[in-house]
């Protein structure tokens, strides 16, 4: 018993570790993404060409994918946490995480396609 609640304490504290990182990772892209959307561009939005050409930029599209997954795990880190504050049992906590591992991964998918059609209409 003990050795599990060891066990579910590291893993507590390497969640908290990542939802922090993630948060500091998000403060810098969101930032970014903010001047360049809507700081440098004239009118402060870009209309529908603009984004098409912004995200055509290889590097671009990367600093964009990167906030989208960012942004995704640390969403869900934040929603696991507080599913298991309500102090749920640990074969259902495996389950919420698998269950939001899923729901990333579809929408970190779900992103990066429609941002690469995004970009292959422009081409």
């Amino acid at each position: 018993m003990v050795e599990k609640q060891l066990t579910r304490e590291r893993t507590s504290s390497w969640s908290w570790i990542l939802q922090a990182f993630t948060g500091a990772l998000l403060l810098v892209l969101l930032g970014l993404h903010m001047v360049v959307q809507h700081f440098v561009v004239e009118g402060g939005l870009r209309d529908y060409q603009q984004v098409v050409e912004y995200l055509s930029n290889p590097f671009v599209f990367l600093l964009e994918v990167m906030f989208l997954i960012i942004v995704t795990w640390h969403a869900l880190l934040g929603v696991r946490a507080i599913l298991f504050d309500l102090g749920l049992q640990p074969a259902t906590e495996r389950k919420v995480t698998a269950i939001l591992s899923i729901v990333g991964v579809i929408t970190i998918a779900y992103g990066i396609w429609l941002s690469a059609t995004i970009v292959a209409q422009g081409a």
